[in-house]
C-alpha cells in the first residue's frame, strides 16, 4: 500500500463536479509513511528469514551426504557380520604354560581374557567370532589350532597368551606359605608375527594397529625380547613403534592361511602386573584395544570378505576344538561350566 502525501486540491470541471486527490495532511502523512516503512521492513525480514531457512536446509542435506560419505570411507567396506576372527586360547588345561608369580597357571589368564575379547567382538557386530580351545599335549595342539583356523576359513587369527621370562632370570619368594618365582624387571605386552605367514603384510598391519590401540589405552610393550639376556628366546623387534616382534617358526603363526598374530597381554611373573592382569578392568582395556584394531583392519580389507557366504550360526562365539571335531558352545554356558570347575 502506497500513500500519497499532498495538500487538498480541488480538480475537475464545473460540469463534471469535483473530486480530491488522497490528502492525509502533514501529521497523518508522517504516520502513514512510518507504517509503510515498517510494513516494508517486516516483509523484507520475512524474505530474509525464508532465505536463511532454505539455505540451512540445503546445508544440512549436503552435510549429511558428506558425513555418510566420510563414514563409509572411515569404515571401508567392512562387512562385520561376515568377517570371522578366531580368538585362540593359548596352551591347554593339561599343558597350562607358565606359572604366575603367585602360582596361577597362564592358561587361566588366557581363558578369561579370551572370553572378554570374544564377547567384545561379538557385541561390536563381529558375529562370526570364534573362540578356540584345544586339548592335549602342547605340540599336537599347535598343529590342531592352525588346522582349525584354516578349516573355519577365518579372516584373522589372534592367539592370546601371558608372558614370562627364562627360568634363570627369575627370583624365588614366598607367597602364602608357598615358594614361587618372579621377575619384576620387565612388564608390558608383546606382539609376534611370522614372515612365513601366507599374508605377512596383513599380519604386520594388524600387529601395528593392535599395538597402537593398546598404547592409546595407556599400555606399553616390553623391550626384553630384543635383549641378549633372552638367549634362544630372543626375537627381532620389527615394529619399534607398536611393539611387534618377528617369530617365524611358531606353528600357529606360519601355518595359518590368514593374517595371524600372537599377543602376550602382559607379564604374569611381574608381581605388580600380575595383579593388574587379573582384574576385569585390565581385561576390558585389552579387549577394547583388540576390537578397535579389528574394526580398522576389517575396514581396510572389507572387499576380501564381501563374497563370503553368511554364517550358519552367527551368534556362536565359543568353539571347543578337539582332535576329532569342532563343536560350537555358547559363551554363557562355558562361563557356567568354568565357574563350576573353579
Amino acid at each position: 500500500m502506497i500513500f500519497v502525501c499532498t495538500t487538498a486540491e480541488k480538480t475537475g470541471t464545473k460540469g463534471a463536479g469535483s473530486f480530491h486527490k488522497a490528502s492525509l495532511g502533514p501529521r497523518n502523512c508522517g504516520i502513514a509513511q512510518f507504517w509503510s516503512m515498517a510494513v516494508n521492513q517486516v516483509a523484507l525480514l520475512r524474505i530474509f528469514a525464508l532465505a536463511v531457512m532454505l539455505a540451512g536446509t540445503a546445508w544440512q542435506q549436503v552435510h549429511a551426504e558428506d558425513s555418510a560419505t566420510q563414514h563409509a570411507a572411515d569404515g571401508g567396506s567392512c562387512a562385520r557380520s561376515a568377517f570371522r576372527v578366531l580368538i585362540d586360547v593359548g596352551h591347554t588345561a593339561t599343558s597350562p604354560g607358565a606359572d604366575s608369580a603367585r602360582g596361577v597357571p597362564e592358561y587361566e589368564f588366557n581363558l578369561k581374557l579370551a572370553d572378554v575379547i570374544a564377547q567384545s567382538l561379538h557385541d561390536a557386530g563381529f558375529e562370526r567370532t570364534v573362540r578356540l580351545i584345544t586339548s592335549g599335549a602342547r605340540l599336537s595342539s599347535l598343529f590342531e589350532r592352525a588346522a582349525s583356523a584354516n578349516n573355519l576359513q577365518a579372516d584373522l587369527f589372534i592367539s592370546i597368551h601371558h608372558d614370562s621370562v627364562p627360568d634363570n632370570r627369575k627370583e624365588a619368594w614366598q607367597y602364602e606359605g608357598k615358594k614361587g618365582h618372579y621377575s619384576d624387571r620387565f612388564s608390558g605386552y608383546a606382539i609376534f608375527v611370522s614372515h612365513d605367514n601366507v599374508d605377512r603384510d596383513g599380519s604386520l598391519a594388524f600387529g601395528h594397529l593392535l599395538g597402537q590401540e593398546l598404547q592409546k589405552r595407556g599400555l606399553h610393550y616390553t623391550p626384553h625380547y630384543a635383549l641378549p639376556l633372552m638367549g634362544r628366546y630372543r626375537h627381532e623387534l620389527i615394529d619399534e613403534e607398536a611393539g611387534v616382534y618377528r617369530y617365524d617358526h611358531l606353528i600357529v603363526l606360519h601355518s595359518t592361511r590368514m593374517p595371524a598374530v600372537l599377543l602376550e597381554a602382559g607379564s604374569i611373573v611381574n608381581r605388580q602386573e600380575e595383579l593388574e592382569l587379573a582384574t576385569p578392568e585390565r581385561r576390558l582395556i585389552v579387549a577394547e584395544a583388540v576390537t578397535a584394531a579389528v574394526e580398522e583392519f576389517c575396514g581396510s580389507r572389507g572387499q576380501a570378505v564381501a563374497g563370503r557366504p553368511p554364517a550358519s550360526n552367527p551368534a556362536a562365539v565359543t568353539t571347543t576344538a578337539s582332535s576329532r571335531s569342532i563343536r560350537p558352545v555358547s559363551l554363557s554356558r562355558h562361563k557356567r561350566i568354568h565357574a563350576a570347575k573353579t
